[in-house]
């Protein structure tokens, strides 16, 4: 399956050491966009991780594949991406800052009320 939405959380890296050796988990939280917008999480794996494209407001590409299972009676399902790329040649720049120039601004009032 595919999807394009905007990342708008990071949650902290998982790190571990299983059987198979280490092993690394990214969880993102995107919104899609339309009338409606949805939150989804998705979990990225080992070298599918790649920060300099997980940047909080930038859209992405993803493709994922969707998984159940059962525990204890219950279910449990998990988004995980196998491909994530950049939408687009944006750049997520910050902010522009304005410069104020005070050498224009009035003089204070020198009669205060109090």
């Amino acid at each position: 399956m595919q999807l394009t939405a905007k990342l708008i959380r990071l949650l902290p890296l998982q790190t571990g050491e299983g059987k198979n050796g280490p092993w690394k988990k990214q969880d993102i939280i995107v919104e899609t966009d339309g009338q409606y917008p949805k939150k989804i999480c998705i979990a990225i794996w080992g070298e599918k991780i790649n920060p300099s494209i997980l940047i909080v407001g930038a859209t992405l590409d993803i493709s994922f594949d969707i998984e159940s299972r059962e525990f204890n009676s219950k279910w449990y399902t998990d988004v995980k991406a196998w491909k994530i790329e950049s939408s687009g040649d944006q750049q997520i720049l910050p902010p522009p800052i304005e410069e104020i120039d005070y050498s224009q601004a009035p003089e204070p009032e020198t009669d205060l009320p109090f």
